[in-house]
């Protein structure tokens, strides 16, 4: 076995989590993993990977031996020459909000990964700016304004934040015409941990729009924005979420978005990555691959809410 193919099944090992993963994926045993691991840890005279009957946990030095590997490996997928039909291969860490991660990102990184069957991906769903240099990650997804770096971007569309409430709350609740008057209903937040929340305007009038927030106390708050959102359809009140999170029951009548005047300008939504991994190798046709799924998506969201979308 030589040190390349033992670096994959290394990786494949760690990515799926078990020797039996990776052997899985390159069709060997796992006793040929297990010697895979043994030959890279004669190689570096330390121990890289700790294996137990339940789960496989990285040493310090296995993290870093992981994240050169990984390089490795992609730069080497990098490398097949144009035209020459070789398959695409390698290894993607990506990252993106949960929510949106599930419900628009990870079914196209599943078709990409049914047409490359030599590619393996690492999916972070998180609600946090992950550093992506710091923690190895090649792609992330990002909803937010970017700030200075040296990182690469592709725009891909934008988010807003809307306000929402159902048919059947606002049946019964009192008229709501401004943001000042969200005092007089019930509203469910998303910051468990605080007493109450500021929700974020601006103000309909004039070219420069005045920014403005609203201290609102909610009276049920939750921690998951999906459930959240399922509260404010059953009935219990206003909420202030992502237009990705509440498109479909926008378009299926069982929210309705309220004072669009008053919503601050949208987000702009970014493909994010390293621009010395994205060269012609497996993370170049990921990259390819999001960027019009993504653009559709995002601007069928903006279509089903009630806006034109902005041309990207």
């Amino acid at each position: 076995m030589d040190r390349l193919e033992a670096m994959s099944l290394f990786v494949a090992a760690v990515d799926g989590g078990s020797l039996a993963a990776a052997a899985r994926r390159y069709g060997r045993s796992p006793a040929s993993v297990t010697r895979a691991i043994a030959l890279l840890e004669s190689n570096a005279s330390e121990t890289l990977l700790l294996r137990s009957t339940r789960k496989l946990s990285l040493t310090s030095s296995g993290e870093h031996h992981l994240a050169v590997w990984r390089d490795v490996l992609a730069k080497l997928g990098e490398l097949a020459p144009a035209g020459t039909g070789a398959p695409v291969q390698g290894n993607i860490v990506f990252t993106a909000p949960e929510l949106f991660g599930r419900i628009a990102v990870m079914p196209l990184v599943e078709t990409f990964l049914e047409k490359h069957p030599l590619v393996s991906a690492r999916a972070l769903l998180v609600n946090r700016l992950v550093n992506l240099i710091g923690e190895g990650v090649d792609l992330a997804v990002r909803l937010s304004p970017l700030t200075d770096s040296s990182l690469s971007a592709i725009r891909i569309g934008e988010v807003r934040t809307l306000l929402c409430a159902s048919p059947t709350y606002l049946s019964k609740a009192p008229s709501l015409t401004a943001p000042a008057e969200l005092e007089r209903h019930v509203c469910i937040g998303l910051d468990v941990e605080a007493e109450g929340e500021r929700w974020a305007f601006a103000s309909p009038d004039g070219v420069f729009r005045k920014r403005q927030s609203v201290r609102v106390q909610p009276r049920l708050s939750i921690n998951n924005a999906a459930a959240a959102i399922d509260a404010s359809v059953r009935g219990h009140g206003v909420i202030q979420a992502r237009s990705y999170q509440v498109a479909g029951a926008i378009a299926e009548g069982r929210l309705r978005r309220l004072l669009p005047e008053w919503e601050e300008a949208p987000a702009p939504a970014h493909l994010l990555f390293p621009a010395e991994r994205a060269g012609k190798g497996s993370l170049r046709k990921l990259i390819d691959h999001l960027k019009p799924g993504l653009k559709r998506i995002l601007s069928d969201i903006e279509v089903s809410i009630g806006t034109t979308p902005t041309t990207t």
